[in-house]
């Protein structure tokens, strides 16, 4: 149930008093303001400062970040509060987006520094920071994309100023107070991460227009991507996605079944990354599906409810109902009159391939499943089905050849095989996370390296040894 103004409002009030930043000589405090020009020119003055910081100075506050998300209450509360204020999501499940952002987004061991020497003599390529960095957050990830990029920015020696989704004030607010307050701690110069108490399309805007901003991070839907790399900067664009799952006749099947209801419903299939569509070849679809329902699938037969859920759920474009995003199964079935058991956690069909169910990207535990005649088929569908969009794809199959083929033709940024979708990110797969997996402009899933430009410095005929 989405918690209303006023107990968010309580819970940020009650938050800020315990930091201290509610005196009234300082109202806002920690990196908060009331004007936008005000924010980004507080954070250019800590940048400013920040250049006089040395990498060891650096890691500290990056640790700093980290220690103050680890620490359980600001966890809990940040990933409640994220849940509770936006209506969408799972609360245990946001306790492991935000403890992954503090732990796996890499930080100043990102910044290699290249080196090529020879007769006439050294060239240093280094990566040094952009200065102040605008980066305009979602509101399915809020606390998470605010972390995960103050890290890696902070990291490449930037400041950074959050455009948080107004629909996500309260926890993108809190989660800004903290991070500073553990900055100032530790020494850091104030303001580094700074946004305002306020956002809005408005502030958005001067965000992505002032000449002080040198680059621009969007991550959100299609039109503030398309938004963001109209300004005339340095753009990174992290977009939507609509990832599609195929499933072979070599796959072990049981287990696919387990890893796609779990992906799909993870934090009820917010993330970009999560479970879309399944495209099943004919020969295991069936059983491939009795196993989904083992694992907390239940599936829609009847034709009837399928029009039914589909007039609830998606808006007159065939695209999501945004009532219905980040909604639970449970949630959906019940706003249908079915009351399912409590361990339904995700909501299974059998359509066609162009069905909008297959075709939009719903971010709800709606899983249709398309039959295949084969797997070169069902890799087609599955192409047809991401649409370009380069994000996340997923393959259950032991045949090399086959997953070699999908892998090239999709071409998506993440590629899973034979595991959930949430493996691509750090979750139970091996390398680092991020929250900002910048499809549309290239960077795949970004880190600090992406948010420094490369340097090159030359000595002539001297500090070369072969």
């Amino acid at each position: 149930m989405k918690m209303d103004v006023s107990a968010v409002e309580m819970i940020v009030r009650r938050v800020m008093e315990e930091v201290g930043t509610l005196d009234k000589s300082n109202e806002y405090g920690y990196g908060i303001f009331d004007d936008m020009e005000e924010a980004i020119e507080a954070a250019y003055i800590a940048q400013k400062n920040y250049m006089s910081c040395s990498i060891s100075e650096r890691e500290k506050y990056i640790k700093a970040i980290r220690d103050v998300i680890l620490k359980k209450e600001n966890l809990e509360l940040i990933s409640k509060l994220g849940a509770e204020e936006t209506g969408m999501g799972k609360y245990e499940h946001k306790i492991i987006k935000n403890r992954l952002a503090a732990t796996k987004t890499p930080g100043t061991e990102d910044l290699i520094t290249e080196a090529m020497t020879g007769d006439n003599g050294i060239t240093l390529v280094e990566l040094s920071p952009y200065g102040v960095i605008g980066a305009i957050t979602p509101t399915t990830n809020p606390s998470e994309t605010i972390i995960c990029n103050s890290i890696g920015m902070l990291s490449a020696g930037n400041s950074v100023v959050f455009g948080a989704h107004p629909r996500a004030k309260g926890v993108s607010v809190l989660t800004v107070k903290l991070i500073n307050k553990a900055l100032e701690e530790v020494g850091a110069p104030a303001n580094l991460v700074t946004t305002v108490y306020e956002p809005s399309v408005k502030n958005s805007n001067i965000l992505m227009n002032h000449e002080k901003v040198k680059m621009i991070v969007a991550t959100g839907g299609p039109e503030i991507v398309k938004t963001v790399m109209s300004t005339g900067k340095k753009a990174i664009g992290a977009g939507a996605g609509n990832p599609p799952v195929v499933v072979d006749e070599t796959a072990d099947i049981e287990q696919a079944a387990i890893d796609i209801i779990d992906g799909c419903s993870f934090d009820n299939n917010l993330p970009c990354i999560a479970e879309k569509e399944v495209i099943a070849v004919e020969q295991i679809a069936d059983y491939l599906i009795f196993n989904m329902k083992k694992s907390g699938a239940y599936e829609i037969k009847d034709n009837v409810v399928l029009k039914e859920l589909e007039k609830l759920v998606l808006n007159e474009n065939n695209g999501p109902n945004k009532d219905f995003v980040g909604k639970s199964a449970i949630y959906i079935l019940e706003k249908l009159g079915i009351n399912a058991d409590s361990d339904i956690k995700a909501i299974i069909m059998e359509t066609s391939k162009d069905h909008p169910f297959v075709q939009n990207e719903l971010m709800m535990p709606i899983l249709p499943i398309v039959r295949a005649a084969n797997v070169d088929e069902a890799i087609d569908i599955a192409i047809e089905a991401e649409h370009g969009n380069r994000h996340t794809a997923i393959m259950h199959s032991k045949n090399v050849d086959k997953l070699t083929k999908m892998a090239k033709l999709i071409q998506t940024t993440i590629f899973v095989k034979n595991g959930p979708s949430y493996a691509g990110i750090g979750v139970g797969g091996e390398g680092y996370t991020t929250f900002t997996i910048a499809g549309p402009t290239g960077e795949g899933l970004t880190s600090a390296k992406f948010f420094a430009r490369k340097r090159r410095c030359v000595l002539v005929d001297g500090f070369h040894i072969r």
